[in-house]
């Protein structure tokens, strides 16, 4: 593509050099710079690609994006205010804005994000709409499986996923948005034909710093809705039963088309006569003048709140109702989240991404309406995220669980005893032990387990790594799950 195309996408506040040149691919990691590549620099949290754009014409740039003037003979250089929102406009005009030849559904919250896109992309296929996947737990693109390095890539990432995912034949994409995302810019361009908001609770304050700034984030996706100028007419579908969401459908109701959806008599999709057991949910649906009869393979009050918001926003993608119904009935698992560990014992076992003390609530809560004899948990927090989670999540447990086993989790930089002692903090009474080395953890509640009793894995769901202060090791509770029952012997 010549530069040229490329710097009519820009406010472009300088150009040094020619324009006359064709670029071949964008980088924003010098490392990654092809010859006649263009180098977007980044000023990040903890470096500045400024100081990489020397690097990056060694090895072959042939145009550099950037904040500050940089002059160099073999490389045109094009000075803007903010090379973030320059990188996700280079990109979009790079790729050709493919988000414009897909459905595309945004899911955004703190909890329930990746179950809620699972959904939409299985009642999306059902319906005969293939449609990619791109996510925490993995990105889909047609028949292939990615791993996820990001819930929402960077812009330039995010926009060549969307371009995979046109050429692989998909007219659809299910794509859960964080915060980070919308507040560094990495979804802007973007069009959206529906935007999911399923609830706000704390989470990520050592990013956002305040609540405020945390719901900001969220209903900046929401607001740019409202103010899209294209084609598209999209639809905002809203937990109503969430404060956040109250808030948000009075910000935007005027603004743009909005569907809201829970418990309460006042929601357009609502759900009623929720019922639980081993094998899935049922409840009655209200919508659209109708009622229907929902059953779906996955347990927990929050799994109606996330089908909820996935009917709704399949719906509002232009899928039939009565259909994406029925199609809820054959969801798969949705790896980590309460996902069960086969274990062929009288206890049960279950494993789940549970990492905020409302979600930790939620599962817990979900599990107890089983009537395990004893629930035992076993959890951590990560390291070098919001700390003052910690003490929360150990109150949660403790008003819930009869025993809890504090482990590791992902300790990153952080020394791992000290964040279990961080986590001790919100116990009162006795009925928990500290075991730092998540191995043991997980076995020792494999041991404790008797007849009838529960056991929950929480916090890394469906990750199989745990990263440290200079490493990273395969670790994957399911696995480490299952070893811990092969080593115990069955009950008769």
């Amino acid at each position: 593509m010549q530069l040229k195309t490329l710097a009519a996408a820009l406010s472009v506040r300088q150009i040094i050099g020619p324009l006359d040149r064709n670029v071949e691919s964008i980088a924003y990691d010098s490392r990654r710079v092809q010859r006649n590549g263009l180098f977007v620099a980044l000023r990040g949290e903890k470096s500045d690609g400024h100081t990489f754009i020397g690097q990056a014409i060694e090895k072959g740039a042939a145009a550099i994006v950037a904040e500050r003037e940089e002059k160099h003979p073999r490389a045109t250089c094009l000075v803007v205010d903010d090379s973030r929102a320059a990188l996700a406009d280079l990109a979009g005009t790079f790729y050709g804005f493919p988000a414009r030849k897909l459905r595309m559904a945004a899911v955004t919250g703190t909890n329930g994000k990746t179950t809620t896109s699972f959904l939409i992309k299985h009642i999306c296929e059902n319906a005969g709409l293939r449609c990619g996947l791109i996510g925490t737990v993995r990105y889909e693109i047609g028949e292939r499986i990615l791993p996820a390095t990001r819930t929402t890539p960077e812009s330039l990432d995010l926009q060549e996923l969307l371009a995979q995912t046109v050429n692989a034949g998909c007219k659809a994409a299910a794509m859960e948005v964080s915060s980070h995302a919308v507040a560094q810019g990495r979804i802007r361009g973007l069009e959206w034909d529906v935007a999911v908001f399923t609830n706000l609770t704390q989470d990520h304050l050592d990013f956002h710093g305040t609540m405020e700034n945390y719901y900001a984030a969220k209903a900046k996706l929401f607001h740019s809705l409202a103010e899209q100028k294209k084609k598209k007419k999209p639809v905002a579908v809203i937990n109503i039963d969430d404060r956040y969401g109250e808030r948000l459908i009075g910000e935007v109701n005027r603004k743009m088309a909005v569907v809201t959806y829970g418990l309460g008599a006042q929601a357009d999709f609502r759900a009623s006569n929720y019922r639980m057991e081993f094998g899935g949910t049922s409840f009655q649906l209200d919508a659209r003048g109708k009622s229907y009869l929902v059953r779906v393979p996955l347990i927990g009050r929050f799994n109606v709140a996330n089908s909820l918001a996935a009917l709704a926003g399949a719906n509002a993608l232009g899928l039939n109702l009565r259909e994406a119904i029925l199609s809820l009935g054959k969801t798969p698992q949705v790896p980590g989240r309460l996902q069960a560990v086969p274990a062929k014992r009288q206890f049960q076992m279950f494993v789940d991404y549970a990492h905020t003390p409302d979600a930790l609530a939620n599962v817990l809560k979900t599990l107890r309406e089983l009537s395990p004899h004893k629930l035992i948990v076993v959890f951590g927090c990560g390291g070098d995220r919001d700390r003052q989670k910690r003490p929360l999540m150990a109150n949660v447990v403790e008003q819930t669980a009869d025993h809890a086993i504090i482990t590791s989790d992902n300790p990153r930089k952080e020394d791992p005893e000290k964040i279990i002692d961080e986590v001790e903090k919100g116990f009162r009474g006795s009925h928990y032990e500290k075991i730092i080395d998540r191995t043991e953890a997980i076995t020792r509640a494999v041991t404790l387990a008797q007849p009838h009793d529960i056991v929950l894995i929480a916090g890394k769901g469906h990750e199989n790594y745990q990263e440290f202060a200079d490493h990273t090791v395969p670790f994957d509770d399911i696995q480490v799950a299952r070893r811990a029952l092969e080593n115990r012997p069955v009950e008769f």
